[in-house]
């Protein structure tokens, strides 16, 4: 017999079947576009474009103009980072990690995620293109490579395949810089240079975290394919040639002593955890670097932009 503090059972399993309010399934639906957008991840990206627009023009931004170039990037990276989401949902069902992304989750059907990538997509390649041609080329390069080169043709046949992610990383830094100055120049090269050499430090040690499950899922990642040690090795070099890359492109654009200070800070700290991590590999000092690169790429941007401005 139940006592008045013990729940009926029916009445448990009803509360749970009861379905939601419509706000909360609106809310939870809402949640789910965000999720296939990856957030944190176009946010970053959306910074380095940006910021390599404003540092270009120190004391005379064309406000406008840097809306429009921030919705256009907006829509580019997250369509594009959500069409990803919908050719790798087969990966993400058997990834541990990933099992509860909206796809294979099944919040969401393929049809909505493919309409939402595409109506985010369009209009900001098609915005880029507004704003200007070589920027419209280098953000649809971007969006190219990153969908058609590393996701569909390379991702699932050669862990090289970060390389060309690492170049589409690297094209909404080049296209704010160009949109500013109406060219491609040094600068601007060694900023998305910058962002590719900091793809290791991000994905590797993502992949080294994960190897088990990328292994499970059938994805080449260096770790499984070239062993930790050589991975590792990998990351330290590729972060001492980032910190070298951007540290020279604040010397280019002659930033204050005390953003080129806070630069070396963060690089330090970056360069530091990589030769930690090489020389003596831990769980936790992997985990730690991939957490820290994040801060380091949005750091040195807002670095570098400061510093024209002091």
């Amino acid at each position: 017999m139940l006592t008045p503090s013990q729940p009926n059972g029916n009445l448990i399993a009803e509360t749970r079947a009861r379905p939601l309010s419509p706000a909360r399934q609106r809310a939870q639906t809402a949640r789910a576009f965000l999720a296939l957008t990856k957030p944190l991840q176009t946010l970053l990206l959306l910074v380095t474009g940006l910021c390599a627009y404003a540092l270009s023009r120190p004391r005379a931004v064309a406000w406008g103009e840097l809306l429009a170039a921030a919705l256009a990037l907006t829509g580019a990276i997250a369509g594009c980072t959500v069409l990803n989401m919908v050719l790798d949902r087969d990966i993400d069902a058997r990834m541990g990690r990933t099992t509860r992304r909206p796809l294979p989750a099944g919040r969401m059907s393929v049809r909505a995620a493919v309409f939402f990538g595409l109506a985010l997509s369009l209009p900001g390649l098609a915005l880029s293109w507004a704003l200007s041609p070589l920027f419209g080329l280098i953000v649809t390069l971007g969006f190219a490579i990153d969908l058609g080169v590393y996701t569909l043709w390379l991702k699932r046949r050669t862990p090289l395949s970060i390389l060309f992610g690492g170049i589409s990383g690297g094209m909404p830094a080049l296209a704010g810089r160009a949109l500013a100055l109406g060219r491609v120049d040094l600068v601007g090269i060694l900023l998305a240079a910058g962002v590719l050499l900091w793809i290791p430090a991000h994905i590797l040690t993502l992949a080294t975290h994960y190897a088990r499950e990328y292994h499970l899922a059938g994805v080449p990642v260096w770790p499984n394919v070239y062993g930790p040690a050589a991975t590792r090795r990998v990351i330290a070099v590729a972060t001492l040639l980032d910190v070298a890359v951007l540290g020279t492109a604040g010397w280019l654009l002659r930033i204050h002593p005390a953003a080129l200070a806070m630069l070396a800070v963060l690089g330090t700290g970056l360069a530091g955890l990589s030769v930690a991590v090489l020389v003596c590999p831990t769980k936790r000092l992997n985990w730690v670097l991939f957490k820290f690169a994040s801060l380091y790429m949005l750091g040195a941007f807002v670095s570098l932009t400061l510093g024209t401005v002091l």
